[in-house]
């Protein structure tokens, strides 16, 4: 399973699956068979969030100077600050235990994908030039209803060089009605007659 991901700052995560689906795979038994995987969902998706608006948590996450009982008390400290649950603590920070920090967005990433499967939920990847408006994210949420897609998960992605228009990727298909790639086809069509 390939996981993308993309983070409040624009960047995007990408990962092939192997480490980091094991990890998710294993939280989300580990909830389940603590009945709490609802909890667990939306404390995972916080902790994303967390990750993505705090650099100096990524600093600590990325850095290959953070030896075993530093990241481990870290990662436990700001989490049990930000009243993650124990599980989530603790799962953390044996993530941390097995010098994985710097995997632990990817394997954020991979469990929201997790969950989103089990739950037959389908995430749209949508770029657009300018933020969607509320009525134009239930406008395209309804289309891909429509098109046979049905619970979706929209991800927001702010492209300026669209110029207009949006690009929508569902697994493999790709749905392109930006003005670029309009005007690029228009050039290759001019090309072609000349």
């Amino acid at each position: 399973m390939k996981v993308r991901a993309v983070a409040s700052g624009g960047s995007t995560i990408t990962h092939g699956g192997g480490l980091t689906d094991r990890y998710a795979s294993a939280l989300y038994s580990l909830a389940d068979d603590a009945h709490a995987l609802d909890e667990t969902i939306d404390q995972v998706a916080a902790l994303g969030r967390l990750i993505d608006a705090s650099a100096e948590l990524r600093r600590v996450l990325d850095s290959p100077l953070v030896d075993i009982a530093q990241g481990v008390g870290a990662v436990r400290a700001v989490l049990e600050e930000q009243g993650f649950s124990s599980l989530v603590v603790r799962f953390a920070c044996v993530v941390a235990h097995n010098r994985r920090l710097r995997n632990l967005r990817a394997i954020v990433a991979a469990f929201a994908a997790l969950v989103a499967s089990r739950r037959g939920v389908v995430t749209a990847l949508v770029s657009s030039a300018h933020p969607l408006s509320t009525v134009q994210r239930e406008a395209l949420r309804a289309r891909l209803i429509e098109a046979g897609y049905g619970q979706v998960n929209i991800e927001e992605q702010v492209d300026t060089s669209l110029l207009g228009g949006l690009v929508v990727r569902i697994g493999a298909r790709l749905f392109d009605s930006s003005i670029k790639s309009r005007l690029q086809r228009l050039q290759y069509a001019m090309k072609g007659a000349a």
